[in-house]
Formats: structure tokens, sequence, C-alpha cells
């Protein structure tokens, strides 16, 4: 049943993990970046955030206003103009490709739109995947796995082949493989921009269950307003900036607040 004064879809709000919430865990400061070196117009200028440890932070934006590129330059995956990213309070550009790659697969988890998952390899196979690319033995893992398939209720699809699956559930598989070592940060792109919107109301209710469970900090780029509603603050990204005097924090946080602010910055 809906809390008193909110409508049976807006997303639960996470007041026992905000007071949880701890130090930074990614710290984004004066990020810029331009397509081609030296190029005059840029895609993202001045862009600063920060995400604690487990907080939900959602970024709003049109299609091609910098949404993947920004977290392309937090995930060390593209290397910004100016600015620093300290990620676990270590400066990610001031590393070796050797050691960016080495945090990256300590810190970060990825969730993509399209899924990325192989098609041939199981469900089974494709969670596991970062562990052994990591060099790990997934049997030493065993309950740690078995418990994230729990979670993501993937027990009877482990052995199946991505094909003959649904989007909803491509999309379970992409998250589990994600959190399979347990990475203190997720980084989303678009997580539901390839589903129904059932299948994505959701999607978007496990990340909600998957920060509760273990604490996971989680940064979602979208230009859904309902999907930026789970967050317990949303940032607009406009212009290739970030303005914090227009972002959208606390209890009243909502997706027809979210419509509000959209129409506010004609977004």
């Amino acid at each position: 049943m809906a809390e008193k004064g909110r409508r049976a879809l807006d997303p639960p709000r996470g007041s026992s993990m905000m007071q949880r919430m701890k130090s930074p865990i990614l710290v984004a400061t004066s990020l810029a970046w331009s397509p081609r070196e030296g190029a005059d117009s840029f895609v993202l200028q001045e862009v600063s955030l920060t995400l604690e440890e487990g907080a939900f932070v959602t970024v709003m934006g049109p299609s091609g206003s910098g949404k993947t590129t920004l977290l392309h330059l937090l995930g060390g995956l593209e290397t910004p103009d100016r600015g620093t990213v300290l990620l676990g309070g270590t400066d990610l550009f001031a590393q070796s490709q050797r050691k960016r790659t080495i945090l990256r697969r300590r810190y970060l988890g990825y969730v993509f739109q399209f899924f990325q998952l192989l098609p041939d390899l199981s469900v089974r196979e494709n969670i596991i995947l970062p562990l052994l690319i990591a060099g790990k033995d997934p049997a030493m893992h065993q309950r740690e796995l078995e418990e994230v398939v729990e979670v993501l209720d993937l027990q009877k699809l482990l052995d199946r082949q991505p094909h003959g699956l649904s989007g909803g559930e491509m999309q379970r598989v992409g998250i589990a493989r994600a959190i399979a070592q347990r990475p203190p940060v997720l980084l989303c792109d678009e997580p539901t921009g390839n589903l129904s919107s059932k299948a994505g109301e959701e999607t978007m209710r496990l990340f909600s269950k998957v920060r509760e469970r273990y604490g996971i900090s989680i940064l979602l780029v979208t230009h859904n307003p309902r999907d930026a509603a789970y967050g317990d603050r949303v940032l607009f990204l406009r212009d290739g900036r970030l303005d914090p005097s227009h972002s959208l924090t606390g209890p009243g946080l909502d997706a027809a607040a979210v419509f509000s602010r959209l129409e506010e910055l004609s977004i």
C-alpha cells in the first residue's frame, strides 16, 4: 500500500540507507572534455559531483547532453581535458593505465542500456565473467554468487543463453554481473532505456534493493523522470554543466518534482 501522500508508482524512500551514508567514494572536480584535442567546443564543462558511500544519485539530461561521456570520465574510460576524479581517495588520472584498470576492477561495476551480455555464454557464465577477468576462482566466491542470484531471482535462468531472455531478464543478469565482485560503486548508463515501462520499473526497484542489501553507491544517468526519482539526489545536466543549485533532494522528491524541475530548466 502506498504511503500517505505518495502515489503507488513513486519509488520508496531509502531513509535507512540515507542515515548510514558515509564519506565520499567518488569525487569529480571541474571536469571538462572535448571530442578533439584543442577543440574550443566542450561536451562537458566544469562538471563537479560527489557520490557518498551508500548514496543513490541520478543524473537527468536529454539525449546528447553528455551523460554517457560523464560516466566514461568517472570510470576512467576517457581522459578529461581538465579536472580530477578521486576514486576511493585515489586520483584516477594520476595513475598508469595498468593501475587505472586495477582501480576500476576494485571499485566499479557497470550496467548498460543494451546489456552487453556475451551471447555464446550462459547466464551463469556471464555473471562470473568479471571474477575470471580479475583472475579469481568463482568456486571461492560460491556463497556470494548464490546470494546475488537469489536477490535478483535468476535461479531458473542460470543455464539459459541471453537470446532466450526478455529484456528485463537480461538486465537482471547485467546487474548480477555488475555486483558479482561487490564493487563499492555502480555506474549505470540508461539501464531502462531498452525496456518496457513495467520491466523498467522492476529494474529500478532492483537497484534500490541492491543498494539497501549491499550498501553499494549508485550513480545512474537517465532521461526518464520516474527513474531519476529513485535517487536520494537528482542532478540536471544542461549545456554540458551540472549546476548544484538545480539539484533535487529530500523527502518530497518524486517523479512530479523531477518533471517540474525539467520544465523550469527547459530541458
